[in-house]
């Protein structure tokens, strides 16, 4: 954090400077980067100042993620109520895995096998399949098909997808068409 931004710190504000600091070694580094002693050296406190809002690390990168769940499921909501269903799904998944990628690798990490342990990030995570399992029930509509196996699906796809893009396995203009293909087109 810089100089600027460490004298923003006021006592009383800790816990969201903390996650800012956080968010800023992911944004540059990756979850792996992310320890308590440099996210409390960023805002210009003890390393120990940090157990008053977090138990360990990987709780505070729960409380990372789960913000990163919520502005990813605002991605997919705005995608869903827009006119290419499934697809600009799809390529909200891939264009929010671009710009976060260090995000999305902490949402889909080894914290998602402990989500009971952490409320918080379980109901963000919740909130973002439950936008994949209404834009299901909208394609299937009054067929007899399992919403939850085709949210599944397009989840499977969307993310399989995004993680060929974000590891340069097949170009972004490529998923676009992919998505298209693939996807079930326009629902709506």
């Amino acid at each position: 954090m810089n100089i600027a931004t460490r004298s923003k710190y006021h006592h009383g504000n800790l816990k969201p400077a903390l996650v800012g600091a956080a968010r800023e070694l992911l944004a540059v580094d990756g979850p792996d980067a992310v320890s308590l002693r440099d996210v409390a050296r960023r805002v210009g406190v003890s390393a120990t100042a940090t157990y008053r809002h977090f138990a360990d690390k990987d709780h505070l990168l729960a409380v990372v993620a789960a913000e990163g769940y919520r502005e990813f499921a605002d991605r997919l909501r705005s995608a869903y109520e827009g006119l290419d269903g499934f697809s600009g799904m799809g390529m909200a998944y891939i264009e929010f895995a671009q710009e976060n990628p260090g995000m999305f690798r902490l949402m889909f990490g080894p914290l998602r096998r402990d989500l009971k342990r952490y409320p918080e990030l379980d109901e963000a995570a919740a909130d973002a399949f439950s936008i994949m399992l209404d834009a299901a029930k909208r394609f299937v509509g009054a067929r007899d098909e399992d919403v939850e196996s085709v949210a599944y699906a397009a989840w499977s796809f969307s993310h399989g997808l995004a993680r060929l893009v974000l590891d340069e396995v097949i170009p972004r203009e490529r998923a676009r068409k992919v998505c298209d293909a693939f996807l079930f087109g326009r629902t709506g």
